[in-house]
């Protein structure tokens, strides 16, 4: 028997119902949620994982992470690490095709976990295994007040190398730099182990700036940003034990208040660069307790109206105090915006740490040292360091990722530059979680469960939930479209 062929006025009816249909399912069920997990045993790398779905009933988990999209916090510039000595000389041993890879592994958004900021070093820091050496040094006893023997010569061996390379893979990569110490001749030892800038030299210092930046410039290098000093409450020579003994130099906060305000500043201003100048860029401990000079310093700066005018940042480490202290600060200068300028996180910890300055307004992060070799070298400085973010294994030269290469990029590759962090449940401390909007619109979700056990985590988002796995000691990375659904 022929099979009744429909109508058009049933067929019209029947599309009308399925659309119905999809619709309601679409609102009941809400976006597919992309996820990708790293965990601490290795068995995930940043591996893709099956999608999950927001529904309309909730579902039932170990944890709850709430969205709120009405509660904003900062807008993000950027995510890295740093271009220093010992990560370039490593570079610099690899064949050509294998260091392009390397770098592409860091900094490509498409083949690699997306970097997009780096810090640089203005002459010297701890972590080379070269001699110490600062843009213009000279004799014990001369001086070069117009600057007339400056060159960056010495960073053309491998630092510049490395860098344009980076930059020609990622062209969007920022790079903000940091001196360790000004040349020795302007300073109270004569030398680039601590002591401090002479007054009479803040001048010429501003210039050396300017001289930097415009070299940096002319091999191709833009500077987004700089800071005046790397941890500036710190002064090595007063070390009794030489090792300790590397480029420092001391500055108080009204120091810096005045050589920004009174010279850098104008210099800038005068020389027409675009470079914004970042102060402080140390610890976020409350009070002032030794070398660290805690929120008191950038306060000094930025209480001043005339040296608040030039600045546009400040910088923060992680090494003493809590990441609770930048919250502190951002609630005093809401308008200034707070970098994470340098710290690396290890382990599974490490990414409930990155989590932790993400939540409490860094705008930026960046991680110190990306690749050492099996011995941790080179490393001329006194603290020791087994490993970064790739080891080189220097029999065979072969790059190892390691696992805070792939908790790294669980961020990186994900979060994008003028993402806006949104708020989102605290969490318990094993189970940390934090939220951007990217400006293309997707949301991403970063959490770090610490816990030897797996979790089931529900993520509730405009009164939907998803119910997310977790391993033990992992960490998950969602993405989904924010269009309502």
């Amino acid at each position: 028997m022929p099979r009744a062929r429909a109508t058009r006025p049933a067929l019209l009816i029947a599309a009308v119902l399925m659309a119905f249909t999809t619709d309601n399912l679409r609102a009941q069920t809400g976006p597919a949620v992309a996820r990708w997990s790293t965990s601490l045993d290795g068995r995930a790398s940043l591996a893709p994982e099956p999608t999950a779905q927001f529904q309309e009933t909730p579902p039932v988990g170990d944890a709850l992470i709430e969205i709120d999209e009405a509660r904003t916090g900062q807008t993000l510039l950027g995510l890295g690490a740093s271009l220093e000595p010992s990560t370039c000389s490593n570079l610099a041993r690899l064949p050509a095709d294998r260091r392009t890879r390397t770098l592409e592994s860091l900094v490509s958004p498409e083949h690699g976990i997306g970097m997009n900021l780096m810090r640089l070093c203005i002459g010297s820091p701890d972590f080379t295994g070269d001699p110490w050496y600062s843009y213009l040094d000279l004799p014990p006893g001369e001086t070069d007040p117009e600057l007339k023997r400056f060159s960056i010569e010495k960073d053309r061996a491998y630092l510049l190398p490395a860098i344009r390379e980076a930059l020609r893979i990622n062209p969007d990569l920022l790079f903000f730099a940091s001196p360790w110490s000004p040349p020795g001749w302007m300073k109270s030892t004569g030398t680039m182990i601590g002591g401090s800038l002479k007054r009479e030299w803040y001048a010429a210092y501003a210039q050396y700036f300017v001289r930097f930046i415009r070299a940096y410039e002319a091999e191709g290098v833009p500077i987004y940003a700089v800071t005046v000093q790397n941890e500036p409450g710190v002064d090595r020579a007063q070390a009794k034990d030489p090792k300790w003994h590397y480029p420092s130099c001391h500055w108080t906060g009204e120091q810096e208040r005045d050589f920004i305000r009174d010279h850098l500043g104008p210099a800038f201003r005068q020389a027409g660069l675009k470079t914004r100048i970042w102060c402080y860029d140390h610890n976020y401990n409350l009070e002032s307790k030794g070398d660290d000079a805690g929120l008191p310093h950038p306060r000094a700066i930025l209480s001043d109206p005339g040296a608040a005018a030039w600045v546009q940042g400040v910088g923060f480490h992680g090494y003493v105090g809590e990441p609770s202290g930048m919250s502190v600060f951002h609630r005093e200068f809401p308008r200034v915006p707070i970098h994470f300028t340098e710290g690396s996180v290890f382990g599974i910890d490490g990414a409930r740490d990155l989590i932790e300055r993400l939540r409490h307004q860094a705008s930026s992060y960046n991680a110190w040292v990306m690749m050492l070799d099996e011995q941790g070298r080179p490393n001329n400085g006194p603290f020791p360091a087994t490993h970064a973010i790739l080891k080189l294994h220097s029999d065979t030269l072969r790059v190892e990722p390691l696992f805070e290469y792939f908790a790294y990029g669980q961020f990186m590759k994900f979060i994008r530059r003028g993402a806006v962090r949104l708020e989102s449940s605290e969490g318990d401390r094993s189970l940390r979680n934090v939220v951007f909007r990217n400006p293309d619109g997707t949301l991403v979700l970063v959490a770090a469960n610490t816990e030897a056990r797996a979790k089931a985590v529900v993520v509730r988002w405009r009164g939907r939930g998803a119910q997310i796995p977790m391993d033990a000691k992992s960490v998950t990375t969602l993405r989904w479209n924010a269009v309502s659904p």
